[in-house]
């Protein structure tokens, strides 16, 4: 297979710091040169745990804000809400543009505080980055703060396309709109998107959705894809997705995955453009 047929992909785990097992799961594959990027829950309390030991791993993946409107963090918090409330506000602009200014640059700060640097991207905790009023304040917010910075961060569309109607319609919800600020103000982007599914299955079901994927990826082009993830290393009782996060963890571990990608002829990359450090 020549280079030039090679199709990219970035490879983005979810929801790091969501819980103690979310992120061990995703520090593992790292170690493991399986992912490409990860995407941070500020609002969690076990952000400040456990940024070091991602910081130990700084350069071997883009790592950046996992927008937060629907957690229990962001509920527990007094702003956040459940997907359908948030979903539904954002339909009928009831949100204050001043206080989503607010609350996305609080967790932009959070990100920054313990990672000592910017977010290489930012993307949404069930895509709400991309929903009316959020989607506007956060490109507000990012012009402010690094529309002059010589490296700005990406954004994920989530145009997702494989996946069922209730995921489709959820994560498809604004990505045109996004995609046109963000080519209005010369923003980098990575899109498509995969990754969609129920969190149902054994790990052989997932191992064939990810070969699915990634025989869907573009043609091979200058700008990558994206594929996002959710593993974790072990599960956690309280966890809706514990059972599927450790599926995915023990599919994307295993030397299959590697095959898969092989045949599929795909390689993983930064969305940032930086190299993949070596193990």
């Amino acid at each position: 297979m020549s280079v030039s047929s090679v199709r990219d992909v970035v490879l983005c785990a979810d929801d790091y710091a969501v819980n103690a097992p979310t992120s061990q799961g995703i520090l593992a594959l790292v170690v493991l040169g399986r992912l490409s990027a990860t995407s941070v829950m500020t609002c969690s309390p076990r952000w400040a745990e456990d940024a070091p030991a991602l910081s130990d791993l700084r350069g071997r993946l883009d790592v950046g804000l996992h927008l937060d409107w629907t957690s229990s963090f962001a509920q527990s918090a007094g702003f956040g809400g459940a997907l359908s409330t948030v979903m539904r506000r954002a339909a009928l602009r009831r949100f204050d543009r001043q206080a989503l200014r607010d609350e996305i640059e609080r967790q932009l700060d959070a990100f920054e505080q313990h990672w000592h640097a910017a977010p290489d991207h930012i993307d949404g905790h069930q895509h709400v980055h991309q929903f009316a009023g959020l989607r506007d304040a956060l490109f507000e917010v990012l012009l402010r703060r690094y529309g002059n910075a010589a490296s700005r961060p990406w954004l994920r569309i989530s145009n997702v396309a494989q996946a069922g109607f209730k995921a489709r319609v959820i994560s498809t919800m604004g990505s045109k709109t996004l995609q046109a600020l963000a080519d209005d103000h010369h923003w980098p982007t990575v899109s498509p998107l995969s990754g969609a599914y129920a969190f149902d299955g054994s790990v052989a079901d997932y191992a064939k959705r990810m070969q699915g994927w990634l025989a869907d990826l573009p043609p091979a082009s200058a700008k990558p894809a994206a594929i996002m993830c959710h593993p974790g290393a072990s599960i956690q009782a309280d966890d809706d997705i514990g059972p599927a996060r450790a599926r995915e963890f023990a599919y994307l571990a295993s030397d299959d995955f590697v095959q898969d990608l092989r045949d599929a002829g795909v390689r993983l990359v930064r969305g940032s453009g930086l190299p993949m450090a070596s193990v």
